[in-house]
């Protein structure tokens, strides 16, 4: 039996992982899973090692009182893929604690499932990357000629959130399930998924719909939170002023971005899903101010939110460290909310940006299932693929 050992140590790794575990079974019954993965990997069979919420952690600070038991967790990990041998190794994103595991093995072949974004920041890694794996698969259509600029293959695969089911969310069934007016306009929040970044956005939402209350009567926030900070977000919206609607099932969640009139999103995927349900929206982050310090002497990108770097340009407002305010982030959903010419420039960006994250060929889970059997099917050894220089692609830097 041919055996994958998988890896995914955060939320939307824990998804990819799910449906590239359906995408390999419908092309190979006869595979068999281990390795470590969430609750979505779960509902396919997977047996996790330990609970992949040990991995979710993010920031240059933040990571520092949990590096001993990110040590034990790894070196576990190394020993359990040495004992079973499988016939291939997929990392699943979390370069933090992936790539170096991957480091650790190299006489099995090995997939790396979405690309680091050192095209963002701190580009130099990318001398350390050769020998990591034999195949590095990339989620959005510039990386392969990125990476391809510094001798290094990657196939582009598509962009999962196109199978999250985004789109398909029926409004009507919201508004009904809640009890809410037809025309009571409904604010999505998005403060994350990882328990190091919510508790800093969560009271900013709060003291943000302070403000709204007075501006929008009837407004409604929802906010979609996902089961390792659920609690989290209960216990600190039991203190807001205006009580927000917590969904914590997928297809609530996917009812509910039907349903909204604008969101407020934490930078990363979540800007995708909205933009695939065509919600408009602004996006806000805040970090420990240490972290945010040396991330802008790394980054080499001039966005930040995932839907206005493919876009090219600003398509979404950015309020950032300083800028997460709550009188700011009222100001500009106050303005999306009022201004039905400003969300309709969104939705026409937010099409174009969509198109451009389709695999070359079928779904992304499928394109990226046949790359990693393709390997499993070569009988060469693991050896990672080099490619001679091309051009960078427009819009990011060179080293």
């Amino acid at each position: 039996m041919t055996l994958i050992y998988l890896i995914a140590g955060e939320q939307s790794g824990d998804v990819l992982g799910a449906r590239l575990i359906e995408a390999l079974r419908a092309a190979r019954p006869d595979l068999a899973f281990t390795g470590i993965g969430g609750p979505r990997m779960a509902e396919r069979g997977f047996v996790s090692r330990f609970p992949m919420e040990e991995l979710a952690v993010m920031g240059l600070v933040e990571v520092l009182p949990r590096l001993r038991r990110l040590r034990q967790l790894m070196a576990e990990t190394i020993a359990d893929i040495r004992a079973k041998r499988p016939d291939v190794l997929v990392t699943i994103d979390s370069p933090g604690f992936n790539l170096r595991v991957l480091r650790k093995l190299p006489d099995i072949k090995r997939v790396h499932y979405v690309a680091p974004q050192v095209w963002a920041w701190r580009p130099h890694r990318v001398r350390e990357f050769p020998g990591l794996w034999n195949k590095l698969l990339c989620l959005l259509p510039f990386e392969p000629a990125w990476f391809a600029q510094h001798g290094i293959a990657a196939s582009f695969t598509g962009h999962p959130v196109l199978q999250s089911g985004a789109d398909t969310g029926d409004a009507a069934r919201f508004r009904a399930r809640h009890r809410l007016a037809p025309d009571a306009p409904v604010l999505i929040l998005m403060p994350g998924s990882r328990r190091t970044e919510v508790p800093r956005l969560l009271p900013v939402f709060g003291q943000t719909l302070a403000l709204l209350a007075d501006r929008i009567p009837g407004l409604v926030p929802v906010i979609p939170a996902a089961g390792a900070v659920a609690a989290t977000v209960q216990q600190a919206a039991a203190l807001w002023p205006v009580r927000p609607i917590i969904v914590t099932e997928l297809d609530d969640k996917h009812d509910a971005y039907a349903a909204a009139s604008v969101a407020l999103t934490k930078s990363g995927t979540s800007t995708l899903e909205l933009a695939l349900a065509s919600v408009p929206m602004a996006v806000t982050y805040r970090v420990n101010p240490l972290t945010a310090f040396m991330a802008r002497r790394m980054i080499r990108i001039p966005h930040v939110a995932m839907v206005n770097l493919l876009a090219g340009r600003e398509l979404v407002p950015e309020l950032l460290q300083q800028d997460c305010r709550p009188d700011r982030l009222a100001a500009t959903v106050a303005q999306l909310l009022s201004d039905p010419a400003a969300a309709a420039a969104q939705r026409e960006g937010f099409a174009q940006v969509m198109a451009s994250l389709q695999a070359p060929t079928g779904l992304p889970a499928a394109a990226a299932a046949a790359e990693i059997l393709a390997l499993v099917d070569d009988a060469g050894p693991p050896v990672e693929t080099k490619l001679q220089k091309t051009v960078t692609p427009a819009g990011v830097a060179p080293l």
